[in-house]
């Protein structure tokens, strides 16, 4: 847990820098991440796929990276509202993770989806959906417009569905590639899949809310 913490507080106000700070820093920073990722993503294919099936899982995963990135950097390059609203987005995506940790262990309960993630529980989905709710509510308060205060919690309820579902997905994954991490570079952690997994499918998702709803005007 010491470990775990260290890499928080060492990490963190690097990617809150770069999110805040945009630009290349952010590029660079979703860049990084994202070839971190692949890399793992191919030593995990590697262990149980060979010849054409190594090709499609790697050509597969890499799409399933490579997209949230490139729409994540497309969010952030909005010169009127990207700041506010990717990192709300992250906000969002980390008030998830923590709720659902303290929730899970605090109350512990009936099992989310025993096969795939044994350790997720309903009270830490229930956890993560509130924890989001509040901190959209929080950010909305402080940046002073609250015309779209009722969408921007809801949207923040479903971005924190949407991402344990993520986190379901990877957890499938290394499961299926009968791994315990995607990777062992972040120390405490794991790997780079295992820290952004929710990101990957909440970022598609937050992309068609500020499209198709306008809420990354708030």
């Amino acid at each position: 847990m010491f470990v775990r913490l260290l890499s928080i507080l060492f990490l963190a106000p690097i990617a809150i820098g770069a999110i805040w700070m945009g630009g290349w820093s952010f590029s660079i920073l979703v860049a990084v991440g994202g070839l971190l990722a692949v890399w793992e993503w191919c030593q995990m294919c590697s262990v149980k796929q060979n010849g054409g099936r190594f090709l499609v899982c790697l050509i597969v995963g890499t799409a399933y990276i490579t997209i949230p990135c490139a729409l994540l950097v497309w969010m952030r390059n909005d010169p009127e509202s990207g700041r506010i609203f990717v990192f709300w987005f992250f906000c969002v995506i980390w008030a998830t993770d923590i709720g659902a940790y303290l929730f899970g262990k605090t109350i512990g309960g009936p099992k989310l989806a025993p096969r795939i993630s044994p350790n997720k529980t309903w009270a830490g989905l229930i956890g993560g959906i509130v924890s989001a709710m509040l901190v959209s509510w929080a950010l909305i308060i402080w940046h002073g417009d609250q015309t779209a205060l009722l969408e921007v919690i809801l949207f923040g309820a479903i971005l924190a569905i949407t991402g344990q579902i993520g986190d379901l997905i990877e957890s499938w994954a290394k499961r299926y590639f009968e791994v315990k991490d995607s990777g062992a570079i972040i120390p405490g952690h794991g790997g780079i899949l295992d820290r952004v997994d929710a990101i990957l499918l909440a970022a598609p998702v937050a992309t068609g809310i500020r499209i198709i709803f306008g809420i990354g005007t708030f």
